[in-house]
């Protein structure tokens, strides 16, 4: 791996930074967690695209630039620089988008990408089920195959911005005779289809971030599948492989994380009577880098023709409770302060630390359980027995 960059990457990056100091919003947009703040960044999502900034690693004509993994580094690196908004589409950009290159057909793709790359399309995802959250084969909502259409029943939890999302890519129990990993199908439902009923999860911050979906004899078309019948395991598992892997969170997120809590801890070090707290933050900082320096490698090395395999496992698990860790050390930074929400009066952008820390304890249940993660790396990584 060379660390330093070629005059192209240094290009780019220049470009980047120019057209995001020319577009980012001047004022930062509301929660997309509200109607009128996932609207505005659904605006955010086109304008994007307009500049075919999207999803750069995607072909062109997908509206992408058609980068490499490096490349798409660098464009990270000078998004969260530059304090863009965060990616509302996220569910369909990170995770569907890469599943639908490697999995659709040539129609699917020609339907969904370009509409998801511009925001005209957001995406939820349903997975998990009341009885079934990180564990995925005791899905039992089913999709019954009559002629060629599927009608589905069923329920959905923790879907992530279903509450405003046009779509929701869902794995259902296409054998009604199958059990645990068979019999599951990769299926792609609209949200607004008879039948379909959403209602909102309120978050620890009393908004909708997630929703249930509940499914009463809804009819999609069998054209509507990802990958063969029967399948869907194998396909959701390599999604899956892209929400813990290198897409979802990339290491700028927790870099200026990190640079944002150095200086925090600088305006407040005299304040600080906890000593062990300056640690906390040199440990969130030098853990911010190690965990850029292993995405470069693993870029590097996916670059080459290589693949990510069980360590997706130690990835998710390293960002999450690193995300956790740098939160709790700016509130203890914060004291009483810390406690308040970015909306209230008196909060300047201390209502962020909270947040964050708010958003930070979901990291290491969504994207598979991090004792989930832990029990794979054990047998997968270490050999050890079930």
């Amino acid at each position: 791996m060379d660390l330093n960059y070629t005059p192209e990457q240094n290009a780019l990056r220049e470009e980047v930074r120019q057209w995001l100091a020319d577009k980012v919003p001047a004022q930062p947009l509301q929660s997309f967690d509200t109607k009128e703040g996932f609207e505005q960044h659904r605006q955010w999502e086109k304008t994007l695209a307009e500049g075919n900034w999207g999803m750069v690693t995607w072909p062109v004509e997908y509206g992408g630039r058609g980068c490499d993994l490096i490349q798409w580094l660098i464009f990270e690196e000078e998004y969260y620089r530059a304090g863009a908004p965060l990616r509302v589409n996220q569910n369909g950009i990170f995770l569907l988008g890469p599943t639908l290159m490697e999995y659709g057909t040539a129609q699917q793709k020609e339907r969904f990408i370009n509409a998801m790359a511009s925001g005209e399309e957001m995406w939820a995802q349903g997975w998990s089920e009341p009885g079934a959250g990180s564990d995925m084969a005791a899905i039992r909502s089913t999709a019954i195959r009559e002629g060629e259409e599927y009608v589905i029943n069923g329920q959905k939890i923790w879907s992530t911005r279903a509450v405003f999302a046009d779509w929701v890519f869902c794995i259902f129990r296409t054998d009604p005779a199958s059990s645990r990993h068979q019999g599951l199908s990769f299926i792609f439902v609209p949200l607004d289809a008879p039948g379909v009923t959403v209602r909102p999860i309120a978050q620890l911050d009393g908004l909708p971030g997630f929703a249930e979906i509940f499914f009463d004899d809804v009819r999609v078309p069998v054209a509507n599948r990802l990958g063969e019948e029967n399948q869907g395991w194998r396909i959701a598992m390599s999604t899956a492989g892209f929400e813990r892997g290198l897409m979802l969170r990339s290491p700028a997120r927790f870099q200026q994380t990190a640079k944002r809590l150095v200086e925090l801890y600088r305006q407040h070090r005299d304040e600080v009577l906890d000593l062990s707290v300056a640690d906390a933050v040199v440990k969130a900082y030098m853990g911010a880098q190690a965990y850029a320096l292993s995405t470069y490698q693993t870029a590097s090395k996916l670059m080459k023709g290589g693949k990510i395999g069980a360590e997706a496992s130690l990835n998710k698990v390293f960002w999450s409770e690193l995300d956790q860790q740098m939160h709790e050390t700016a509130l203890s930074i914060l004291g009483a302060r810390a406690e308040l929400l970015p909306h209230a009066p008196a909060a300047g952008a201390v209502g962020n630390w909270l947040d964050g820390f708010l958003f930070a304890q979901s990291g290491p249940i969504y994207a598979g359980t991090n004792e989930i993660q832990r029990n794979i790396i054990a047998e997968r990584l270490l050999g050890m027995p079930r």
